[in-house]
Parts: C-alpha cells; structure tokens; sequence
C-alpha cells in the first residue's frame, strides 16, 4: 500500500505538465492527479471529477450551445474564447476541492492559458470559467459527502468485534446527480445461503479466488493484481482512450467526461445503499464459517485468504463493477457497442501491464472476472453491480447535457 501511493504521489506530480490535444483532456489529466495527491477515496474522487468536468462542460456549452446546461444559467460574453473558459472552470473547482495544491493548479493553470497564444477572448472565457467553477462548488457544498461515520457493527453486548470503520457509510445518503434518490436501482436480496446461487458463487470464489489458488491461470492473477487500482484512474483513461481515438470537438469531449464522472458518482451512492441495506458478509468471512451457513455444499476452510486484500465495506453488491458499467454505458451511449479503436490502458498496480480491448463490454466484464478472481466479489454480486451501473450510465445519457431543442 505505501509503494501504491508513492506510485500516485508521484504520478500526481508529473501529469500537470503534460501537453494534451485540448483543454479538457489537459484538465482530465490534472484532475486525476489532484484527487491522487489527495488520496481521495474512490467514491470522492469521482464526485470531484463529476464537479471539475461539469463545470467545464457548462462554461464550454455557454459559449457554443449545443445541448442543455445542468445547474448553470451563464452567459458567455461575444467572443470568449472556450477553452479558456474551460481552463478556469477546472482550476476553480480543484483549488475550492484541494486549496493545499494550489500553487501546483496555478502551475497548470498558467501552463494551460501559454497555449491559447493569440487566442481572442481568453479574459472573458476566464471569467465564465470561474463563475461555472463556483456555481459547480456551491452546488455540491451539501450533498451529505463528509457525514460522520455512523455504521454500527453486528454484536452483542461484551463481545469483541473488529474495530476498524467501515468505508464510505455516508455514500449511501449522499445526494445522487442524475437518479431520483439513493435507492432508486437498489438490488435485491443477495441470494440465500441454501440456494444453488450461492453455492456456486462459495465453491467458485474458494477455488479461484484463493491466495494460493492452483486453478487461477497466470493471466487470471495479472487482470486481478491490474484492477486492483481503483477509482478515477481505472475509468478516465478508458474515456481518454476513445476520445483520442479520432478527432473530436472540445464540446463533445466536456460533454462526454463530465457525463462518465457524473454516472460513476452515482453508481457509488446506489452501490453504498445496496451494500450498507444488506451488510452481506465477504468471502473472507463465509469461508472461514461454511460450516454455519446451513448449506452442506459449502465445505469450511478456517484459513483462506484472498488473493487481493479485501475492501472495508459490506460484499454486495460489487462497486467496481457498478462504476465500470455506468461508465461503459455512457461509453457505449457516444461510441457504439460494436468494435471500437483499440482501448488500451496501463494500471499502477501492474507496472509493464498493458490492457487492451476491442469493445466496451470487454472492459466492463474484465472489471468483473477480476473481483471473482481476486477473490473479493461473489460472481452473483458482480453480474448484479453490472446490471445496476449500465441502468445507470443509460439514464444519465439520455437525461442530462442533451441535444437542445
């Protein structure tokens, strides 16, 4: 873990400086690295790449009104130049988010305004920028991110349970983007204990996911060490992939990010609703007790492991699953579900990996096998997450940053 956020620390200071093909790309980049220097969890990072991107998309839509604003009734002064608008939108929300990185987003800031020489309209576009950025602060200022952590541990009084607090309990009142409430997609049950579900998902999860599984092939441990990563950095480059992938305008890329941002946050409010409502146990736990789970098809073993450690929240359904498919959904909602230009990504949890992928739903399904074969996710849980992101992703798609009429 502490080679892991070297890794991001020093990622965080690198990507800043890199020369991208426009201002939001350029931004994406920036974001990411603020939210990695601040070692946002996953849940959080998503909601400030969610406010960075909106704004940029509602400062960039204000200029050229090509689709519906969320929140935002700016009016671009004649002339003002976009991508500078699109600038200050960014550093806007990042320095409100992160004000210890300031001087690091000036540094950018500054960088990214040297490649607009000549450009007409750039102190006007600075000025809608910072007043989309501080609409897109104000609008999240009470979403309920950052509420006490209230979750209550299953015990009786005078017995010893684990102390460490759960992750991210607040997510599941958090105020969603785009769904009517939490529990609008909320799952059902898990299945029951005795069920031919479950004892599929024990049998399987206890023999490939094992940390010294003999059935994992190498590649099976490879994708399951890759997506280990989590949060912004497993789906921003998957939209940084397509977007590169032929020539696109600075409209159509806000639109496209800040809609990917926008469905990952609010698969993690649905995700933690599910998880919190059902407080289903890990393969880490049933395993150790299969002798009390009533079914005699799901034999005990006192001493397994995952092969990845185990995240600090209840089992189901699975979150990287539900924000790899919202995000794919969107995805899929721009480029199409057929083939697509060559998808490739690296992971900071496998130096030297290359992943690669010809269509949308290959990295979504990638995301799944990975948390089975990790160890982490019961196969029923990630067909569930999967099931619930793509509702999601195609909801908001179709119902936000539309064609205007």
């Amino acid at each position: 873990m502490k080679a892991f956020c070297k890794l991001l620390a020093a990622m965080a200071l690198v990507l800043p400086s890199i020369a991208l093909a426009d201002a939001i790309l350029d931004w994406n980049d920036t974001g990411v690295a603020a939210v990695l220097a601040a070692r946002q969890p996953p849940p959080e990072s998503a909601r400030a790449m969610a406010m960075m991107h909106l704004a940029m998309f509602n400062a960039v839509n204000a200029i050229e009104p090509r689709y519906t604003a969320y929140g935002f009734e700016g009016r671009a002064a004649a002339g003002a130049s976009a991508n500078a608008a699109a600038i200050a939108a960014a550093r806007t929300v990042l320095a409100g988010l992160f004000p210890d990185q300031r001087a690091t987003l000036d540094k950018a800031y500054a960088a990214s305004l040297a490649k607009l020489p000549g450009e007409r309209g750039v102190e006007a576009g600075v000025a809608l920028g910072e007043q989309a950025g501080n609409e897109a602060l104000a609008m999240r200022a009470k979403d309920g991110v950052g509420m006490p952590n209230a979750y209550r541990p299953l015990t009786s009084p005078g017995r010893y349970v684990p102390t460490a607090l759960t992750a991210s309990h607040d997510w599941r009142e958090v105020k969603p983007w785009v769904m009517k409430s939490p529990s609008q997609f909320r799952p059902e049950p898990p299945p029951a204990l005795t069920s031919a579900t479950w004892t599929r998902d024990y049998n399987e999860i206890k023999e490939i996911g094992a940390r010294n599984s003999a059935k994992r092939t190498p590649e099976q441990t490879e994708v399951a060490r890759f997506w280990t990563a989590v949060g912004v950095v497993t789906w921003n480059p998957i939209a940084r992939s397509l977007a590169t992938s032929k020539p696109r305008s600075l409209i159509a890329n806000a639109r496209m990010f800040a809609l990917v941002n926008m469905a990952a946050a609010d698969a993690f409010v649905a995700v933690f609703d599910g998880k919190y409502l059902h407080n289903f146990w890990r393969p880490v736990t049933a395993i150790r007790n299969g002798d009390i789970d009533g079914n005699d098809a799901t034999a005990p073993d006192p001493a397994w492991l995952p092969f990845v450690d185990t995240p600090m929240h209840p089992e189901y359904p699975c979150a990287h699953c539900i924000s790899a498919a919202a995000v794919g959904a969107v995805l899929e909602a721009e480029f199409g579900t057929g083939r697509v230009p060559a998808i490739s990504m690296t992971s900071p949890t496998a130096p030297g990996v290359t992943r690669r992928f010809e269509r949308i739903a290959d990295y979504v399904k990638e995301v799944d096998n990975a948390r089975v074969w990790g160890g982490i996710h019961y196969r029923n849980s990630t067909e569930v997450g999967e099931r619930m992101g793509r509702e999601i992703g195609r909801l908001v798609a179709s119902s936000v940053l539309v064609p205007a009429q």
